[in-house]
């Protein structure tokens, strides 16, 4: 038969235990104090299959989580926490222990002790002088038991004696370390703790600068004039000594213009049509008040004022007006609140000129060279403006007539020409200034020179030809008339200097002399003149066209000169004339004594000796130009051997 069997024995088995759970969150029982409080706790859901054997309290005072203190340890489930500190934070947590080990912490839990009421306060001291309208109390703090914060807020208290000590108002003013006032916020003072009143500070308000002024009054009294009063303001226990009165065209720049004890004052010299503003503020011996309304006055329109700038202006006057006619200018005046409308010029013998409204004028009509005293005045609708500063002005002199013009040397490539008396040069050369022109082949002149000389050179011209002229004066009328035309002609260019002639003994009695060749100048032949310059005196030697010469016949002993210059042959209705150029420098011929006994042995035909011949021959010095050169060589080698002996003895 089939079937189920009986049951077997039982085995029992445990299972080995484990460290318990966390405990509950800790919470308060009863009221947190401001010393002490009373802390509860739950055991674990899981003690870990055992029992507990303690469980163990820990505290943290500050904000720093990870540093707990254990302050209880034991089989119960609460703790009385005392000495405390008033209006602190604390953090709690619990945590239990097995025969197995220890379990989590719990969840935080964080309390707040409640701050003590602070104690009485000292009498409130004054915190500098007492004012007409208020006094500055000064608040200390007040001493806190220790471990209690210091008080949040001050109440201050005041009584008005007049109100029969009865209360007035309430202050609530943060402590030192807060920078807000508050007063009458009842949600504050519901959550602070009031101490108890302090003692009573019994002051008296003291006197102080005036109250602000009203507005002044103003009240014109004419286009330059206003009259300003005002009111007296509250003294504030002081009598008012001064007032001050501030003026200005603009509104935030105004001065000073009185300082005294009356009511009113008469601002004088203002400018008409004009917008002023003032105020004015009271003095006592406290100090001085607040700065009253600010008054506005409109000043009345009337004549134009004072023409300004009246000058002459020279540029605007054509040259050939300027000895009839003066220009002069000006700038518009104010108008004082009416539109100007004209002017009225006044010049010479008290003559009237009216023009419209513009800034310039040209009188005409004038005397020459004359001075005229010249002022100028404004119209508009109220009347005419007073006249402006007079000037003088002076009208130009007519223009010069032309000088008369010479040519006092004729070169061949220049003309110097004059003008004018030279006796009256240094008083008219600062006003007369002179215009030279000349002709080209087209018979159109042209200014070649300007200024105040009376002489003019004019170069780079051709040799014998006719150029013609025209000079003008000016001053400061103008330009004069020009004069007639003035012709004047060239010289012939004459030959060139030649260079010194050279000497050549051909023997014991002849010397040649040679000179340079010129070409003929435009045609016209060249002739040379030779001249000799001994003891006796200058000769001419030789005239012709060769350009060399055999000189004889010298004396022994003797020194002779030689100079040649050329001349230009030309043809012209007089005949053949010549024009001779400078001379040349001259070349130095010397001759030596004749040795005595000379004449023996020359019977006849016969022969001297070699050496009486060398004695016999003249000596040829050097030329001018050679002798120079040799010297200003000589001293080039002089001062380069002092500068070699500086350096080497001086500067080494």
């Amino acid at each position: 038969m089939e079937g189920r069997s009986n049951p077997s024995g039982e085995v029992k088995y445990t299972t080995c235990p484990d460290k318990p759970g966390s405990p509950k969150k800790p919470y308060t029982k009863g009221k947190i104090h401001a010393h002490r409080v009373k802390i509860g706790w739950e055991p674990p859901k899981d003690n870990g299959g055992t029992y507990i054997s303690s469980y163990s309290l820990e505290v943290s005072e500050n904000s720093d989580v990870n540093f707990w203190n254990i302050i209880y340890n034991g089989t119960t489930r609460e703790f009385l926490y005392d000495h405390l500190q008033p209006g602190t934070t604390y953090k709690l947590r619990v945590f239990c222990t097995s025969p197995i080990g220890q379990s989590q912490p719990s969840d935080i839990l964080t309390i707040q002790t409640p701050p003590l009421s602070p104690a009485s306060c000292s009498p409130p001291p004054l915190n500098g002088k007492a004012k007409s309208k208020e006094t500055n109390i000064q608040c200390g703090e007040t001493s806190c038991v220790i471990g209690m914060t210091a008080p949040k807020f001050l109440v201050l208290v005041i009584y008005d004696p007049a109100n029969g000590n009865s209360e007035a108002l309430a202050c609530v003013k943060k402590a030192k370390g807060n920078q807000d006032d508050t007063q009458g916020h009842a949600g504050s003072e519901a959550s602070c703790i009031f101490g108890s009143h302090s003692m009573k500070c019994e002051t008296v308000t003291v006197p102080s600068p005036p109250s602000q002024c009203g507005t002044p009054v103003l009240t014109c009294k004419g286009p330059t004039c206003v009259a300003v009063s005002w009111g007296i303001p509250v003294c504030n226990g002081a009598e008012i000594t001064d007032y001050r009165l501030e003026w200005g065209q603009i509104e935030e720049s105004m001065h000073l213009i009185y300082t005294g004890p009356c009511l009113n004052y008469e601002v004088k010299g203002l400018v008409p049509a004009t917008t002023y503003f003032c105020r004015v503020q009271a003095v006592n011996i406290v100090g001085v008040g607040m700065f009253g309304g600010t008054g506005m006055v409109i000043t009345p329109a009337t004549v134009p004022a004072v023409v300004p700038m009246l000058h002459e202006v020279e540029n605007k006057v054509p040259a050939k007006l300027a000895s009839s006619c003066i220009a002069i200018q000006w700038e518009e005046p104010d108008c004082h609140g009416s539109p100007i409308t004209g002017y009225n010029v006044e010049y010479g013998d008290r003559k009237l000129l009216t023009v419209d409204r513009v800034t310039e004028c040209l009188l005409k009509n004038l005397q020459p060279d004359t001075t005229y005293k010249i002022r100028i005045q404004a119209i508009n609708h109220y009347g005419l403006s007073p006249f402006s500063q007079s000037i003088r002005a002076k009208t130009k002199p007519l223009p010069p007539e032309p000088p008369h013009l010479d040519c006092v040397v004729c070169g061949h490539q220049s003309l110097k020409l004059k003008w004018g008396n030279s006796s009256s040069k240094g008083l008219l050369s600062n006003l007369i200034s002179y215009n030279l022109l000349m002709g080209d082949r087209s018979g159109r002149f042209s200014i070649i020179y300007n200024g105040p000389c009376q002489t003019h050179k004019v170069q780079r011209l051709s040799e014998y030809t006719q150029y013609k002229f025209k000079i003008q004066a000016c001053n400061e009328a103008g330009e004069g008339p020009l004069s007639g035309i003035y012709t004047f002609t060239t010289t012939k260019t004459p030959p060139a200097t030649l260079k010194a002639p050279k000497l050549r003994q051909v023997n014991s009695n002849i010397c040649e002399v040679k000179w340079e060749s010129l070409e003929p100048i435009k045609g016209d032949p060249i002739v040379y003149n030779l001249q000799l310059i001994s003891e006796k005196g200058t000769d001419l030697i030789y005239k012709g066209l060769n350009t060399s010469f055999s000189f004889s016949n010298f004396l022994p002993n003797s020194h002779y000169r030689f100079k040649v210059c050329a001349g230009r042959q030309y043809q012209t209705s007089a005949g053949i004339q010549e024009l001779w150029g400078p001379s040349s420098p001259s070349a130095l011929l010397s001759t030596h004594k004749q040795q005595p006994g000379a004449g023996k042995g020359r019977g006849g035909k016969g022969r001297s000796s070699p050496s009486e011949e060398k004695n016999e021959k003249t000596r040829i010095e050097m030329s001018d130009d050679t002798f120079v050169l040799i010297l200003v060589i000589g001293f080039a080698l002089v001062a380069i051997l002092c500068a070699v002996a500086i350096q080497h003895f001086l500067i080494n």
